[in-house]
């Protein structure tokens, strides 16, 4: 049985309560969660030994979550990823968003929902965190009604349920950007942490981090991890921009994705300490992104000091980048007659 609390972490400079809810099972693991950002800020797993550590990239203090850069452990919309030049167009209008990432508009802005409080509840055993978006926020078209639920439970399995309403068509695309090191978040490098992916096509990116439209077959290329391989070996190569993007920040297409069904993404592990995470989600791609930008961006980590380039790797669950200027991509618009309803699971155990 999970137990669950809740205290007050800290309080924004507008005077709003930043909550700490920590979610407890029967084995001993614990996930941390906080409302600013419908963040998750701590996961404590047992090794193969029973040694706990802490796997996920986070800070030491709630202000440290404040607009970073690195959105860590962070909810993300109302669009994870890049929109190209801050341009599309819905139903045949053009919108003009911010460009905050180079020439691209990334993760829904500055103001996006990881840099706001959300309204936050327990319900029994789980945790559920809501935010309104009012018509024209960041640019996009609509309000819309977003939730987050955190259940968390005895066999170390952590599920994320994001849902969404909106009162005119818009484009809707959340995630998580939680990062993972499994050797526990102050060891340094996860490059050689091994990863496996159910992916035989990646998207073809261009050197603005843009996918061009094509999809490029994996085999026997450095984004091939249909078995498992570390990150270190391919970290500099040149295909498909890995070298200009300092490391791997590329959306990989899950195979056998089918709408609204929650499929296996793959797995990560850390083979000293054997930890392991297995994702799950409903989305058609992940995003794999190897913190090529962490080395200082970050605030003041949960063990005092400054996280490295390639400290954490993020597995982002999500609709393809651009998606909503590639008609041929899975569309990432919401009409108002439809229900989002979105889902990513982390299964945590050893090897």
């Amino acid at each position: 049985m999970v137990s669950i609390e809740q205290n007050v972490w800290g309080m924004t400079p507008e005077g709003e309560a930043i909550i700490l809810y920590t979610l407890r099972n029967d084995k001993g693991a614990e996930v941390q969660l906080s409302n600013f950002g419908a963040a998750i800020v701590s996961v404590k797993m047992p090794d193969r030994e029973g040694r706990m550590a802490d796997v996920v990239l986070g800070y030491k203090h709630p202000e440290g979550y404040f607009f970073d850069g690195a959105a860590s452990g962070k909810s993300v919309g109302r669009c994870a990823n890049r929109i190209a030049f801050g341009r599309m167009t819905v139903d045949g209008k053009e919108y003009r968003l911010e460009v905050n990432n180079g020439v691209n508009h990334l993760h829904g802005g500055t103001k996006n929902f990881a840099n706001r409080v959300w309204e936050s509840r327990v319900e029994t055993n789980r945790v559920v965190m809501a935010l309104t978006s009012e018509d024209g926020d960041q640019g996009y078209p609509g309000e819309l009604y977003v939730e987050a639920v955190f259940d968390f439970d005895d066999d170390n399995a952590l599920e994320i349920t994001y849902k969404a309403k909106t009162t005119r068509t818009t484009v809707v695309n959340l995630t998580n950007h939680v990062y993972f090191n499994l050797a526990g978040e102050e060891s340094g490098s996860v490059l050689d942490h091994e990863l496996q992916l159910n992916s035989s096509k990646i998207l073809e990116m261009n050197d603005k981090q843009i996918p061009t439209g094509k999809l490029l077959d994996v085999e026997g290329t450095p984004q091939d991890f249909r078995e498992f391989r570390s990150f270190r070996p391919g970290i500099d190569a040149e295909f498909n921009h890995i070298r200009d993007f300092r490391g791997y920040d590329h959306p990989f297409v899950i195979d056998g994705w089918k709408p609204g069904i929650l499929g296996e993404v793959g797995t990560l592990r850390e083979t000293k300490s054997g930890r392991t995470v297995t994702v799950l989600t409903s989305q058609p791609s992940v995003m794999i992104y190897t913190g090529n930008w962490l080395s200082g961006g970050c605030p003041e980590t949960k063990s005092g000091g400054r996280y490295e380039d390639y400290a954490g790797v993020a597995m982002e669950c999500q609709n393809y980048p651009d998606a909503v200027n590639h008609p041929e991509f899975p569309s990432p618009l919401l009409h108002p007659d439809e229900f989002y309803c979105q889902k990513i699971v982390f299964r945590f155990g050893t090897c």
